[in-house]
């Protein structure tokens, strides 16, 4: 076939498959070569990193990263690119000194850094206590030990751990220090090498009333292997941060759907990160594949039947604060019941399957994985039901919208170490992964907007109770203060 009649075969593939979207086949195909061929997901994301750097919500940098978004959802011609702004406190590091003496020596620096929302003035010192993993099990123990005194915590569960004990996110093992008296916690990462993580320490996105900072593994296990003997451990935490309200906005764009427009499907990834580098995994290969899918869609001209809306959330990391207000806002207006489905991507990188949170999306999404599997065989349509928490689908989620995204996605060790860390840079990017995360998503998103009935309903809040306790969120939430039960 000469390019000429080439360019009519594609084109007359267009207007047929526009005017016939149940054909969700022939569009798959379309996804599929444009992504191959044109997909500007990387590039965009490694512009993002050498002209923005991170994406802090609330500082300069994020706000360019807002309008860097828009900007690019604008240049693709997607309809009503928005911005959806809304009020948070924003918080920023300044200072830390961390300083150790072990019984009447002199004190040592000891690296580490802060955690957010830690209080703005700090200046304290205190005795150190051993609180194991940080899980509720490792207080109760003892309640009374950390009061008036500042736990050391894993980041992770330790080995000697009670079998079976469930992980808590650090914002919820700081809100239990917090709870049984201690006025300051240390949390030690799981990473070799002296890596230090940032993030979040509070689970409602405000000021914790008392300062939280992170120390590498081998200083923690060091301190830990101290407090066995009969010398005490002393600290001194001298810190300043600031914090203040601040107008942060989400990027909204949308696909307009043809049959039943009101019907939505929200294709959602946080575009904020944490400043100690470019955020180029968390979330940057998430917030800039969904830009990409929806450049993808609307570039191949296919009107599925309900509306796709792209957005990308700030404050994320804060503690879901752009998802939160987006949620709000839809209760608010009562546009809630006309969502279908949350699809999230948070570090999702060359998925292999679908997930979602409930078992009855199994049939729709693997008749779509099927579809993609046909088209690359390296799909493994492997689908999971399963629920979690501490990412942009959370309210959404708990508020009975079925959610999902990508599964079987893989990050190396060497990636996974660079979490919330100084060397989560644009290196590390997955040419191949970034592109595949497009593709097989722009699918299943144009497969759920096109579907013709979507059998998973949105749950009540008896059925989404019983969804979190089946996959044993119910700690968590109550910690966080999310149990609504």
């Amino acid at each position: 076939m000469n390019k000429f009649a080439l360019a009519l075969a594609i084109l007359f593939c267009l207007k047929v498959t526009a005017q016939t979207p149940e054909n969700s086949k022939e569009i798959f195909n379309l996804i599929n070569q444009d992504v191959l061929h044109n997909t500007e997901a990387y590039n965009n994301l490694k512009n993002a990193t050498e002209q923005i750097g991170h994406r802090l919500t609330g500082s300069e940098n994020g706000q360019k990263a807002e309008q860097y978004a828009y900007d690019l959802l604008q240049s693709y011609g997607l309809d009503e690119v928005t911005f959806q702004p809304f009020m948070a406190d924003s918080w920023s590091r300044e200072s830390l000194r961390f300083k150790i003496k072990k019984g009447s020596g002199d004190f040592e620096e000891i690296k580490a850094v802060s955690l957010a929302h830690s209080p703005e003035k700090v200046s304290l010192t205190g005795d150190i206590v051993d609180m194991g993993s940080g899980t509720e099990a490792d207080y109760l123990a003892d309640v009374e030990k950390a009061k008036d005194k500042i736990v050391l915590a894993y980041l992770g569960v330790l080995p000697d751990a009670k079998e079976g004990t469930k992980n808590l996110h650090r914002s919820e093992k700081t809100a239990l220090a917090i709870k049984y008296g201690a006025k300051g916690v240390i949390l030690y990462n799981t990473v070799p090498g002296g890596v230090l993580l940032t993030g979040t320490a509070s689970v409602t996105g405000s000021l914790i009333p008392i300062p939280a900072i992170c120390i590498g593994l081998e200083d923690g296990l060091a301190l830990k292997e101290n407090l066995v003997g009969k010398d005490q451990l002393t600290a001194a935490i001298d810190m300043t941060n600031h914090a203040g309200k601040i107008t942060a906005r989400n990027v909204v764009a949308r696909i307009k759907g043809d049959g039943l427009p009101d019907e939505k499907i929200v294709i959602g990834g946080h575009l904020d990160s944490w400043d100690l580098a470019t955020g180029a995994i968390d979330n940057g290969i998430g917030s800039f594949a969904v830009i990409d899918m929806a450049r993808t869609l609307k570039k191949l001209d296919v009107r599925p039947k309900r509306t796709i809306e792209f957005v990308l959330f700030m404050g994320e990391e804060e503690g879901l604060l752009g998802s939160k207000a987006y949620v709000e806002r839809a209760i608010a207006d009562k546009s809630i019941d006309h969502i279908k489905y949350m699809l999230n991507y948070d570090m999702t990188n060359d998925p292999k399957s679908f997930q979602a949170s409930t078992e009855e999306s199994r049939a729709l999404f693997e008749s779509i994985g099927a579809e993609v599997k046909s088209i690359d065989t390296t799909f493994k349509n492997n689908f999971e039901a399963r629920a979690g928490l501490h990412s942009d689908h959370q309210p959404f989620m708990l508020e009975g919208i079925p959610t999902g995204g990508g599964g079987d996605s893989y990050l190396s060790k060497d990636v996974l170490n660079c979490y919330h860390a100084d060397c989560d840079s644009f290196d590390l990017v997955d040419k191949n992964g970034i592109k595949n995360t497009v593709r097989f998503n722009a699918m299943l998103a144009f497969g759920l907007a096109n579907a013709g009935k979507i059998t998973a309903k949105k749950l009540s809040d008896e059925e989404v109770k019983d969804l979190m306790i089946k996959n044993n969120l119910e700690e968590a939430l109550r910690i966080s203060g999310d149990w609504k039960w």
